[in-house]
């Protein structure tokens, strides 16, 4: 933590965005802006994995299991690769948002435009890598041969859309920094009902399979990031970067990378554990594969509350560290977790009630077996939500204070945890194992990052008192 985090600077006034548009958390109460900041950015992740459920779902329906258990096979793959890409974009936001919560305006577009310069390296060196070794990483992860074609033909798409991935979550990630979760909301509503219609035409009139799944998603998005880049440009006078900005700085970049790549590879290495589980279950047959597929895709829309609930303590958090204004990150935490409590007993019910007719989205009613295999892996799922959520909630609170590298460790705990379960246990006790995975990872990260948050905020304190009695 270098020591210019904790300084102020007065804002220009003439650069300052729509105040309808900026929200400064660092000050009112909590709970209050929580929500404010909460519910937007909910919806758009809800209409970003509907687009997800619509993918599955029309190549469940249209092409048959087979086919979803080729879309359901690059599952881990897939978070292995995007989760670093959106992990890398929200470490640099970040960094933005504690810029903002400091009111340093200059290094707030700074940190921006070498974002940017970032940004495009990693897109263009991560989009020719995985995508030379896109075919071997299936072979390796022992997917079936009956649908290795079919999954090859749906990530290699999702893979070139790489530069995509990183031109939407850099941008929204920045308008969110800033207090602005509606407005990335309104842009997903619209590539959402895109998708819709671009699944349904790739698959049913141009007869593209299930690459026109991934057509639609990575068109979608593509979209959805032209939108934010207009609407930034148009709204948010405090982001246009001046010439001089624009020029690649050491210390933005050692800033940059110091807390984007720890949450890229908090992504990659969570998503590792998946891998290794993802080829254990692969052996389990097609069927299993695409109910676990299937039963995931739900889980992670459920799930969506809680993603949301973590983004928005990370943008919290760092204005607040900005800000120096350690006991509103105690009180937002608090508040978070009590909404996360009451959320995940509602969601633990719904899928206990009507899990079986969540199945019927994915299959046929005929198909008994794989409709009785996702009904049980919703539930699995649905008993430890909780555990999740605070995964999430003090996860990103931990980087949204500076401490991306410690986050990391959680994400050790949860791969070594799904390791050991989808290699020692999944092939001896079959899909029960399988379902496990998840519950058994999230308590164990829950178990580092409780303490873990404890012991940041008692530092931090330690630190501010440090600056002011030097200033002092």
């Amino acid at each position: 933590m270098s020591s210019n985090l904790f300084e102020r600077k007065e804002w220009g006034q003439a650069d300052m965005a729509d105040k309808n548009t900026i929200q400064d958390m660092t000050t009112g109460n909590p709970t209050s802006h929580i929500l404010k900041f909460f519910f937007p950015l909910l919806f758009g992740m809800l209409f970003q994995q509907l687009y997800n459920l619509v993918d599955t779902a029309i190549v469940g329906k249209f092409l048959g299991p087979p086919a979803l258990a080729a879309v359901g096979a690059t599952g881990s793959v897939n978070f292995l690769v995007i989760g670093f890409c959106m992990g890398v974009c929200n470490g640099f936001a970040i960094q933005a948002a504690q810029k903002f919560g400091a009111k340093d305006e200059q290094g707030l577009r700074r940190f921006v435009a070498n974002s940017v310069w970032l940004a495009i390296v990693f897109a263009v060196v991560m989009t020719v890598a995985v995508s030379l070794l896109c075919r071997q990483i299936l072979v390796w992860m022992d997917t079936p041969p009956d649908i290795l074609e079919g999954a090859y033909s749906y990530i290699i798409v999702i893979f070139l859309g790489i530069p995509v991935t990183y031109l939407y979550n850099l941008l929204s990630g920045f308008m969110r920094a800033l207090g602005d979760s509606r407005t990335p909301l309104v842009f997903l509503i619209i590539s959402s009902l895109l998708n819709i219609a671009f699944d349904l035409a790739a698959i049913l009139i141009f007869h593209l399979g299930v690459a026109g799944a991934a057509y639609a998603t990575v068109l979608a998005q593509l979209i959805s990031g032209i939108l934010c880049l207009i609407y930034m440009i148009k709204k948010f006078p405090i982001l246009h970067i001046r010439k001089g900005e624009w020029r690649l700085s050491g210390h933005c970049v050692a800033r940059l990378c110091g807390m984007g790549i720890p949450m890229g590879l908090q992504y990659s290495i969570t998503a590792i554990g998946s891998v290794i589980l993802q080829k254990s279950v692969n052996l389990l047959g097609s069927t299993v594969v695409a109910a676990i597929a299937s039963g995931g895709k739900l889980s992670m829309f459920l799930c969506c509350p809680f993603d949301a609930m973590g983004s928005t303590m990370a943008t919290y958090a760092g204005q607040n560290l900005g800000a120096k204004k350690l006991d509103r990150v105690d009180r937002g935490i608090f508040s978070c977790s009590r909404l996360a409590l009451v959320y995940s007993l509602f969601a633990c019910v719904v899928v206990f009630l009507v899990g079986k007719y969540m199945a019927l989205l994915f299959v046929d009613g005929s198909e008994t077996e794989l409709i009785g295999l996702i009904q049980s892996y919703l539930r699995w799922m649905g008993v430890f939500y909780f555990p999740l959520a605070l995964v999430n909630i003090v996860r990103f609170t931990i980087q949204g204070l500076g401490f991306g590298k410690l986050a990391i460790l959680a994400g050790v705990c949860e791969m070594a945890a799904r390791s050991v379960v989808g290699y020692f246990f999944v092939p001896r006790l079959g899909f029960i194992a399988a379902c496990t995975a998840s519950p058994v990872a999230w308590i164990l990260a829950d178990a580092f990052l409780i303490p873990a948050y404890f012991l940041v905020v008692r530092y931090l304190r330690q630190h501010i008192l440090e600056k002011g009695a030097d200033a002092a």
